[in-house]
């Protein structure tokens, strides 16, 4: 310091220039000086600083300048010069303060020059202009120049990084001047100063106009003052921009950035003009400011830019908000000058013409085209959608301002905008919209969004050829209010999701209007929607009413609009006026009549509010004149009835224009009549009470000549009579004369019926005026006329609807012969309407029937035929000769009709039970020692079927000797009886001659046929004993019946006894393979066809694991494969010939490996055929198990393999095969194969009818080939145990065919024919043949009976030969079992009683034992049948003869329609019943509360195959819909099912999965949708199977894309699941198991729900996948809670990555999103996904986003805050901010009051966030959390931005380390948080002001940084 003393002493010297030259001189030595006397020492310091601060103004004025020098010298640090400098500033007086001003700002701009990127300060405090601004008001005027100087001087730099330097600057002095008075005025002079200095440089003034726009979003406009400032310096700069733009027009140069500068500074002064104009009134300022800029660049001959047109969305959201007179007119002129100057550019408008008398001569409107000069338009505008169609609405609702000058420029704008209408209509562009969506949203971007997306919608099927999906999500159903409808309607409510966008809003709208006035509660964003919104909706509208496609949904939104807001109804009487006159005026060059109508049609909704009255009947009043055109005064007729519906303070106008008198006046005008006559209607039946004030004009009509309208009358009336106002009867009385000629017009006949109706009520009262009026219903519903189709059966409908409200009683009374009359009236009747209405008439009838029955009377008997007569005498008959002989001469009778129960049985049970035994061990062993097998599987299977009956017998008198006494189970009583039996039985054989084995053998499988599946113990023992037989290779008779009995125990067991099952099949495969016989090999081929019958069935483990049970699916379609492939194998080796299809067949079966025939092949069957006569039975024996096999073949689902062996089988067959030649085969081989053929082929055609794998034609040709082979045989003179064999096998299965032909009920056959075959029979038994020729004869009549001898298993249900199958005397057909037709009955009594006569007593005992034997089986056959169809219906009665009506009188309704159906025959001569007419039978019977005994199964599946029988036979001009009557057949059996067992299998058959594959769509639809109704009629076992089978055709339904297609898949999910759902309501608590299997289901049906994302429904039908969600929604809302959240749970490693994502963790969040909104579980569940699902990318969760949104739209107001609050918090924290930025946007969007203007799509929401939470922070309920929401919002966007900042650097910012690399974005977040600054302190919104950000364009729902924004 002592250095610079002498030095500052210099300083004090009063001379100044001795003082500068001593500061000069401290300054030179601090520039000189070693460093501990530098600047930077402290004596340095000190010397400087009392420069700085002397009193002298030359001392302070020269020690600044040479601190700057030494800063320009590098001598001293810059910082350190400021930092001095400042200090200095802050100490000393107001004299100084422009020095030090001016030394900072030379040291600011020598900073800056130096370093122009990096001279920057790390906060606005920091910054040197804003500290010198801080720290004392005087420095403010100098600090304006510098600023300015810094501008100049710098410029050369770039402007852009200059205006960066100062913007810190400048939105500290702005946000400061709340906190400071002084700072206005400077900001002020500073941004003035700023303005002015472009004007200078104008080339440089671009971005400096970017800095103070963007700057005027932060003034203060808390009171007029700050508004009036705000409006002062907008003007400056507007000034500014004008002056700049005048020169760059001269140089012709940035005139373009000179327009946008313009575009952008009107933008951000429009959107602070309500502001301004509420706080300073000066909002009109404002408007003055965007006039002069496009006046001057219209006087500048510049060209309108598309930007304008966001200034006009502006304007139009300002004039929506305006209600000063001047801001209105402001508005107007400065769209006015838009739109003018936009039509000089585009060249398309005319000179503007006064329209406003069009606009108010109603008459003129509608009556006089070619007002206005419309003129073809074209050019660039014309091309697309032009937005400022927006303004056609407000502007017509100035129209009714008092103001001459508002009204006078509303109507220039119309003028411009009906031009642009009448464009719309006459060349609508089909283009899509096109470019980016702007990055940030205002409210008027809101609406041009939704006007485009509804306009463009129309063209969106059409344009989706050619869009990239990225647009197409633009187009899909991405409405905020879409989402919304659904969560509110259901699907139901979204009629399909058919409807548009517009329809939506409609909707949505209607509903609140609906909901307000009913007083229910809406939220206040919805009531903020209805009180703000409707004049932004009815723009909107206005515009689409020019939709050629849309405009008739628009009208209904205008008209709604009305509803929402009844200030609007002026306004939209003008629309409707101004669009009528455009309509009407246009409708020369398109046709627009229909919308002209349907805008008219929306006059009568406006007076709604009574101050609309006057003006809409004053409208409508001036048509109504007498001169005017009848059109015209009947289009005005029907508006003012319309009109009084709402309101009916018109009535008084509308009476007038009804009087009776005008029908006189207007006689020769039908089309005024007509109005009147309808409008008359229309008032009688919406209040009768001022219907009767019109009495006189009701009366008017009946008396018109004009049929029509005389219809009209009588309907009038029936309104009137239904109201009880008029008296029906007299009424009738005097128009009673009005109805003579009521058939020759069917309208007139209508109207009358409607009327007659109510004479119902007193019909008693008055019985003569009933009885005519009865009369004239029913002749009319009869009536039928050649012409007027449609219109006569409407007419018949409306006859039999009518006749329907009287008591069937007094119908009965009225009319003679009415049942018979009803009956053929229906049974000829084949219209759908009518039929429709005769179903509820009959049904009325039956229910009448069925509440007056007669009770406890019974009905006469019908005793049994002769047949039955004969059978029920026979055994008493071959009992003559006594029990011992029997056993011996007649062991087949024995077995069924020997009677062996001890007669005393009251000696101790015990003893009993040893004599029981011993009697019956006896017989066995006489019966199997006398009855000869002969080495013929026929005849041991008619002996197994034989030995059956008497082991039931032991059986069951064994049971029946313990029932009294034992104290055990009965399960326990058989199987302990089973077991002694069998015990007697295994000791008898061991030790029996072959002959006794043989047939014990057969009766140890016939044990276990009779035993109960549970019998395991007595089953297994049976397998072993029979599996050790089988291997005995040495002895052939033990293998072959054993292989038999194998095969038939395996049947029969358990379905748990997977392991002695596989063990039976595998050693049947392995003898079968091994033996050496033939006959071995054939009977193992027999065993092998048993055991599939119980293949592929189902499958139970006992802890019910779904893996063991695939386990023994595979293994039994393996065991298949190896059975089928065994007999295939075996019977190629017979018929070379056959080779091709047989290898087919086998190689649909692939070889295992382990396959056990690998290896061996059969010696045996390589020798020549010509010795195998006697192993012909082995052969067939291999076709017969071949045959048995096809069950499970069609089971294992190949349908295909069925239909080709039952091909090869009839290949086998002698004049069946349609490819031979009709004879016999001479080759022993192929005769060996028919002869199984013929044994095999009616098990497959059973199986093949069964299951409708075959048709008529071919069942005719089967029947007619059988026929021809018999009689070839018995006429052929031969012999041999071939021909033999084939006679008999081919009449046994004659038999046999016949009967499963006529059993099943569905196919009929000639009479003719049947009398043949029986007669080829007779012949076979009656001739000298073989013994083995007789047996097949007689077997043929009994199988023909039904008797089934040698098929074990019969498809073909149980019928009862009491039934009533009685054909018509006339009938050349027989339909029905053959024991029922009384047709047949002498033929088969006179063959039945030969047979009985030679049991009896003949000459040949072999031929009697035989006889004996077939009449034998034929009565237990029958008895067994009756007694089985007894215990499966309810209500038949116990033993006896049986009443076939059960109560039900002949003349009944139920029994006429029964036997109706009984007989339908569509071969019969006559009229073929219609299939409509069937299908409405079965509909009328569904409903019938019960039904008499007949065989239902067989009319069930006689009318299945009844519309394809019919269809190429009715008349062309014939419809019905395909399937329909299938579907009935169907519902008839569900409701009947409970009462007819035949019905009950038929269900039990369709059920089956492998034959609920092959059935209709419809069929399959409607049986999943009657699951409830099947789960009440199966029992539990069945049930299980049932469910087992709907999940695994609901898993098979994923991989089925060749047999459904999309919309089908989801049709049957859609059914199942709507059945599921009625399962779960009927399911009671305690059916647990039943709940479980229906939860198994709806687990694989979820598993299947189809992807929700708009990509994947855009691959299909949205329609359908959206209801399926539905559906599946609802049901799953009504299960257990418990395991459906268990079934939705989702883990968080599931969110881990994207991969991971899949569809079925979208599926459950949605799922849980769907069932929170309908309250099956609570919304916590959804919450704990939060975290996870905003932690997730956007693109990957976007579609759960939208759901989630959808359903909190409906939640509490506390829980929406709070998750508004959790998502904002998250977005600090997460990877994906973006993410919860989306979603805070589609919160905010949804609770907001512009939800139904909105778009759900990804970057629609970012865009709108800064609107949409503006505004919803806003309310005054969300005020709680608003700081909180903005808070966090402004610390996410500091954590992005400084993401975004660092990471092109080396730096690390460990705060951002967690977001992804995808995330870009700041600017949305930025905007919000402007919009909401004042929720931030002052230090945030300072750094929100100071942020710099990237400029953003959004494609494919990213942002990307592009340049940046100033």
């Amino acid at each position: 310091m002592d250095s610079y003393v002498p030095l500052l002493e210099r300083t004090r010297v009063p001379q100044p220039s001795l003082q500068k030259l001593a500061v000069i001189s401290i300054f030179d030595k601090l520039r000189s000086s070693p460093p501990h006397l530098n600047s930077e020492s402290d004596s340095g310091r000190d010397a400087v600083t009392q420069c700085l601060r002397s009193t002298s103004a030359a001392v302070v004025d020269q020690s600044v300048r040479e601190i700057c020098r030494l800063v320009n010298d590098s001598k001293l640090d810059l910082h350190r010069g400021l930092l001095e400098l400042q200090a200095a500033l802050e100490g000393s007086g107001p004299r100084f303060v422009d020095v030090f001003v001016k030394g900072l700002g030379f040291l600011v701009r020598l900073g800056f020059q130096n370093h122009s990127s990096t001279f920057r300060f790390s906060s606005s405090l920091s910054h040197p202009f804003v500290k010198i601004l801080s720290c004392r008001t005087e420095v403010q005027l100098e600090l304006v120049q510098q600023v300015l100087l810094f501008m100049v001087q710098n410029k050369k730099l770039g402007m852009v990084e200059v205006c960066e330097f100062l913007r810190p600057f400048l939105n500290y002095s702005i946000l400061r001047i709340p906190y400071s008075t002084s700072l206005s005025l400077f900001t002020r002079n500073l941004i003035l100063s700023m303005a002015s200095l472009c004007c200078q440089y104008p080339s440089e003034a671009m971005p400096v106009f970017k800095l103070l726009i963007g700057c005027l979003s932060y003034f203060p406009r808390k009171n007029a003052e700050d508004s009036s400032a705000v409006t002062y310096i907008a003007e400056y700069i507007l000034d500014a921009v004008i002056v700049v733009l005048r020169h760059l027009v001269g140089t012709k140069l940035l005139v373009h950035e000179a327009q946008l500068c313009g575009v952008e500074l009107l933008e951000t002064i429009l959107s602070l003009h309500i502001c301004i104009s509420r706080r300073s009134g000066g909002g009109d300022a404002t408007l003055e400011i965007a006039r002069r800029l496009f006046v001057v660049q219209q006087e500048l001959s510049l060209s309108y830019i598309h930007e304008v047109s966001s200034v006009m969305l502006s304007l139009l959201v300002t004039l929506f908000q305006s209600e000063l007179e001047h801001e209105q007119l402001s508005i107007l002129k400065l769209l006015l000058l838009l739109l003018t100057w936009k039509s000089e550019t585009d060249c398309i408008l005319c000179p503007i013409q006064d329209v406003r008398h069009v606009l108010f001569d109603p008459l003129a409107l509608v009556s006089r085209a070619g007002m206005l000069p419309w003129e073809h338009v074209g050019g660039k505008a014309a091309d697309s959608l032009n937005e400022e169609l927006l303004f056609v609405f407000p502007a017509i609702n100035l129209l009714s301002s008092p103001s001459d000058s508002v009204k006078q420029a509303a109507t220039d704008v119309l003028y411009i905008l009906g031009r642009l209408s009448t464009n719309m209509f006459i060349k609508p562009k089909k283009e899509m919209m096109h470019g980016r969506s702007p990055s940030v949203s205002t409210p008027g971007c809101i609406i041009s969004r939704m006007l485009k997306h509804m306009w463009f919608q129309a063209f969106y099927d059409d344009y989706m050829l050619n869009v990239t999906s990225e647009d197409q999500s633009s187009f899909s159903n991405s409405l905020y209010l879409y989402h919304a409808r659904i969560r509110e309607t259901g699907y139901e409510g979204m009629n399909k999701l058919s409807k548009t966008s517009i329809s939506l809003l409609c909707d949505y709208s209607l509903g609140l209007v609906e909901r307000r006035k009913s007083s229910l509660p809406i939220s206040q964003s919805q009531d903020m929607f209805l009180t703000e919104m409707p004049s932004l909706v009815g723009a909107i509208a206005s515009v689409l009413v020019m939709h050629q496609k849309f405009g008739s949904s628009a009208i209904d939104l205008l008209a709604v609009t009305g509803s929402m807001d009844a200030r609007l109804g002026v306004s939209l009487l003008l629309v409707i006026l101004f669009y009528s006159n455009i309509l009407y005026g246009k409708g020369e060059v398109i046709d627009l009549h229909d919308m002209l109508l349907k805008l008219l049609g929306v006059l009568p909704s406006l007076v709604s509010h009574p101050a609309m009255i006057p003006l809409v009947v004053q409208t409508i009043l001036p048509m109504l004149q007498k001169d005017a055109k009848p059109v015209l005064y009947a289009t005005a007729t029907r508006l003012l009835c319309k009109t009084w519906e709402i309101n009916d303070r018109v009535f008084g106008s509308l009476q007038a224009v009804l009087r009776p008198k005008r029908f006189t006046e207007f006689a020769s005008e039908s089309n005024i009549c007509l109005s009147m006559a309808v409008s008359i209607r229309d008032v009688c039946r919406r209040n009768p009470d001022r219907g009767v004030d019109l009495i006189l004009s009701v009366s008017a009509c009946i008396e018109s000549q004009d049929p029509t309208i005389q219809a009209l009358g009588f309907q009038s009336l029936a309104h009137l009579c239904e109201a009880d106002v008029v008296d029906f009867y007299t009424a009738w009385s005097v128009v009673a004369k009005h109805v003579a000629n009521y058939l020759e017009n069917p309208v007139l006949a209508h109207g009358i019926c409607l009327l007659l109706r109510w004479g119902a009520m007193d019909a008693e009262a008055y019985p003569d005026a009933a009885m005519s009026v009865l009369q004239i219903l029913l002749e009319v519903g009869s009536f039928r006329h050649p012409g007027h189709g449609s219109i006569w059966a409407k007419a018949r409908a409306s006859a039999i609807e009518s006749l329907t409200q009287y008591e069937v009683l007094h119908i009965q009374k009225s009319i003679l012969d009415f049942k018979e009359r009803n009956l053929e009236l229906f049974i000829h009747e084949n219209n759908p309407e009518v039929l429709r209405a005769m179903e509820g008439f009959l049904v009325k009838i039956m229910a009448h029937e069925h509440t007056t029955r007669r009770r406890l009377v019974k009905d006469k008997r019908v005793g049994g035929n002769k047949i039955e007569k004969l059978l029920d005498v026979f055994p008493r008959a071959i009992m003559a000769a006594g029990n011992n002989s029997i056993t011996r001469e007649l062991p087949g009778a024995a077995l069924f009709c020997l009677p062996l129960t001890p007669k005393d049985m009251n000696q101790g049970m015990s003893r009993v039970l040893q004599d029981i035994h011993a009697r019956y061990e006896n017989t066995l062993v006489e019966i199997a020692a006398s009855l000869q097998l002969s080495r013929n599987i026929l005849i041991a299977l008619i002996s197994l079927q034989s030995w059956k009956s008497f082991m039931h017998r032991w059986m069951r008198a064994c049971i029946a000797s313990v029932d009294a006494k034992a104290p055990h189970a009965k399960l326990d009583r058989s199987s302990n009886i089973a077991t002694d039996i069998l015990r007697s039985m295994r000791r008898i054989a061991e030790d029996s001659i072959p002959r006794s084995a043989e047939n014990i053998a057969l009766a140890v499988g016939a044990l276990c046929m009779v035993l109960p599946s549970s019998a395991h113990a007595a089953k297994s023992t049976a397998s072993k004993f029979l599996l050790n037989w089988l291997f005995q290779y040495e002895h052939e008779h033990r293998q072959w019946s054993a292989a038999i009995s194998l095969g038939v125990i395996t049947t029969g067991l358990h379905v748990t006894d997977h392991k002695q099952k596989f063990e039976n099949i595998n050693a049947l495969l392995e003898v079968a393979a091994g033996s050496k016989s033939f006959l071995v090999k054939g009977a193992c081929g027999v065993g092998l066809g048993f055991s599939c019958e119980d293949l592929l069935t189902r499958f139970e483990v006992d802890d019910h694991s779904h893996l063991d049970k695939d386990k023994y699916l595979i293994q039994e379609s393996e065991l298949l494969g190896k059975i089928v492939r065994t007999l295939i194998k075996m019977i190629c080796e017979v018929s070379q010939s056959s080779d091709d299809a047989l290898q087919t067949i086998s190689a649909y079966f692939p070889l295992e490996t382990d396959d056990i025939r690998s290896n061996i092949r059969s010696k045996l069957f390589s020798k020549k055929c010509d010795g195998l006569e006697e192993d012909i039975w082995g052969v067939a024996g291999l076709v017969l198990g071949l045959g048995y096999s096809v069950s499970a073949i069609y089971r294992s689902g190949a349908h295909d393999i069925v239909l080709k062996i039952k091909a090869l089988v009839l290949s086998w067959i002698p004049h069946v095969n349609r490819s031979v030649e009709s004879s016999i085969i001479s080759e022993k081989g192929e005769m060996m194969l028919s002869v199984g053929s013929c044994l095999t082929l009616p098990v497959v055609v059973a199986f093949c009818q069964k299951v409708e794998l075959i048709d008529d034609t071919d069942l005719d040709h089967i029947f007619s080939g059988c026929r021809e082979l018999i009689s070839e045989l018995l006429s052929v003179k031969s012999s041999g145990t071939l021909y033999e064999s084939l006679l008999m096998a081919s009449c046994i299965g004659s038999g046999s065919l016949l009967a499963c032909i006529l059993n099943e009920g569905a196919h009929s056959l000639k009479i003719e024919y049947v009398k043949d075959l029986l007669a080829l029979f007779r012949r076979s038994y009656c001739s000298p043949h073989h013994p083995l020729v007789h047996l097949g004869g007689m077997l043929g009549v009994v199988n023909a009976l039904g008797a089934g001898a040698g098929t074990l298993f019969q498809h073909s249900p149980p019928t009862s030969s009491q039934m009533a199958y009685d054909q018509k005397p006339e009938s050349l057909y027989i339909m029905g079992p053959l024991i029922s037709s009384a047709a047949m009955e002498p033929d088969l009594t006179s063959s039945i009683q030969e047979m009985f006569l030679v049991a009896q007593n003949s000459a040949d005992h072999q031929l009697q034992h035989l006889a004996a034997w077939t009449i034998s089986f034929l009565r237990h056959r029958l008895c067994f049948r009756e007694r089985q169809y007894e215990d499966s219906n309810i209500q038949g009665e116990t033993g006896g003869s049986k009443s076939i009506s059960q109560g039900f009188s002949q003349d009944s309704m139920v029994m006429k329609l029964c036997l109706w159906l009984l007989h339908l025959n569509h071969l019969e001569t006559g009229s073929i019943a219609h299939v409509n007419t069937v299908t409405t039978a079965l509909r009328c019977l569904s409903h019938a509360p019960r039904l008499p005994l007949l065989d239902w199964g067989a009319i069930i599946r006689r009318c299945m195959r009844y519309e394809v029988q019919v269809a190429e036979l009715l008349p062309p001009d014939s419809t019905f819909t395909k399937g329909v009557l299938r579907a009935e057949c169907l519902q008839f059996s569900i409701n009947h099912a409970d009462k007819f067992e035949p019905l009950l299998a038929f269900l039990d058959e369709l059920s089956d999965l492998p034959r609920f594959r092959t059935l209709e769509l419809n069929l399959q639809s409607s049986m999943l949708f009657h699951l409830a109704d099947l789960m009440e009629i199966f029992s539990g076992s069945r049930l299980e199977k049932l469910f087992d089978d709907v999940t695994n055709f609901t898993y098979a339904l994923v991989s089925s894309d060749q047999t459904y297609n999309s919309e089908e898949k989801s049709s049957l999910r859609v059914s199942c699941w709507k059945g599921l759902c009625m399962c779960l309501d009927e399911a009671s608590l305690n059916s647990q198991e039943y709940i479980s299997n229906v939860e198994k289901c709806m687990e694989a049906l979820f598993s299947t729900l189809p992807d929700l994302s708009s990509e994947a429904i855009l691959e299909v039908d949205q329609g359908y996948v959206m209801e399926e969600w539905s559906e599946a929604v609802r049901c799953l809302g009504k299960a257990r809670q418990d395991w459906l959240l268990v079934l939705l749970q989702v883990f968080e490693v599931e969110f881990t990555n994207e991969e991971s994502l899949v569809l079925e963790v979208k599926k459950k969040i949605q799922a849980k999103a769907r069932l929170v909104n309908i309250g099956s579980i609570p919304l916590s569940e959804l919450g704990k996904l939060k975290a996870y699902m905003l932690n997730s990318r956007s693109q990957a969760i976007w579609d759960v986003l939208v759901d989630v949104a959808a359903t909190l739209q409906y939640a509490e107001g506390s829980a929406k805050r709070q998750w508004l609050v959790d998502t904002v918090e998250i977005s600090c924290v997460t990877s994906y901010p973006s993410t919860a930025l989306r979603f805070l946007g589609l919160l905010s969007g949804s609770f907001s009051k512009y939800m139904p203007l909105l778009i759900a799509e990804q970057t629609v929401v970012l865009s709108d966030l800064p609107v949409t939470l503006a505004s919803l922070l806003s309310d005054t309920s969300w005020e709680t959390v608003a700081e909180s929401v903005v808070l966090h919002l402004w610390t996410s966007m500091e954590r992005i931005h400084a993401w975004i900042t660092h990471r092109g650097r080396e730096e690390d910012y460990s705060n951002a380390q967690s977001i992804d690399r995808s995330e870009d974005d700041t600017a949305v977040m930025h905007h919000a948080c402007v919009s909401l600054k004042d929720f931030l302190p002052l230090e945030k919104q300072l750094m929100l002001a100071n942020m710099i950000l990237p400029s953003v364009c959004i494609s494919e729902g990213k942002l990307y940084p592009d340049r940046l924004s100033w």
